[in-house]
Parts: structure tokens; C-alpha cells; sequence
């Protein structure tokens, strides 16, 4: 079975940078669509970006589009999610995500337990 398990989070100014990071077991992340959501206070989980199972295409949702990247590091079986420019509207838990489609859908089949990102005003 995959487990993800995250890092990196934390507290920052707004304008500040952070880099998560999501280390993979069970499978090599190259056979996996490879992802981030999040969960804001009193909202809904939201898709922020992924890879395609293959690692070609990515995705981004529209809130976090030339501020977010994500990478991976296949030697290390390690998924990133760099994130500049941070805002307030950022804080959330972020969760990264696997699944086995070949794209991110919006249930993935497996979860980390989140870490958390707090930016201040």
C-alpha cells in the first residue's frame, strides 16, 4: 500500500516562501498521478496542483498559478510543492495525494495526514 507522509509546513509572513514536501512508500512515485489539496477553516478540500501519472503534465488550480510549483524527484520518491508569494487565503492543511489514474482526479486513492501552513498578515 502507498503512504504519503508530509513535511515542511509552517508559520510565515505574507510574501514569504515554503517548500513541502511528501515522501512516498509502498511504490515508486513514477507510477503514480502525484498531488496537493488543501483544507482552509470552514471550507471545503480544494485540488491545488499535480502531476499526470507519467510526470509530463501538470496542473494547477487557478488561486495558486505562478506562485505554487510542484516537483518530483523520482530517485528519491519524493513529491514537492514549492510554494512563493504566499497569502493569507493560503493557510490550510495541505494533503498530499496519489492515485492511480493516469490523471488527478478529485478522489485520489490514497492520503497523507496534512501538514499544516499558516501565513500572516
Amino acid at each position: 500500500q502507498v503512504q504519503l507522509v508530509e513535511s515542511g509546513g509552517g508559520l510565515v509572513q505574507a510574501g514569504g516562501s515554503l517548500r513541502l514536501s511528501c515522501a512516498v512508500s509502498g511504490h515508486s512515485v513514477r507510477y503514480y498521478s502525484m498531488g496537493w489539496f488543501r483544507q482552509a477553516p470552514g471550507k471545503e478540500r480544494e485540488f491545488v496542483a499535480a502531476f499526470s501519472r507519467n510526470g509530463v503534465n501538470t496542473d494547477y488550480a487557478d488561486s495558486v498559478k505562478g506562485r505554487f510549483t510542484i516537483s518530483r524527484d523520482s530517485a528519491k520518491d519524493t513529491v514537492y510543492l514549492q510554494m512563493n508569494s504566499l497569502k493569507p487565503e493560503d493557510t490550510a492543511v495541505y494533503y498530499c495525494a496519489a492515485d492511480t489514474l493516469v490523471i488527478m482526479s478529485a478522489t485520489p486513492d490514497y492520503w497523507g495526514r496534512g501538514t499544516q501552513v499558516t501565513v500572516t498578515s
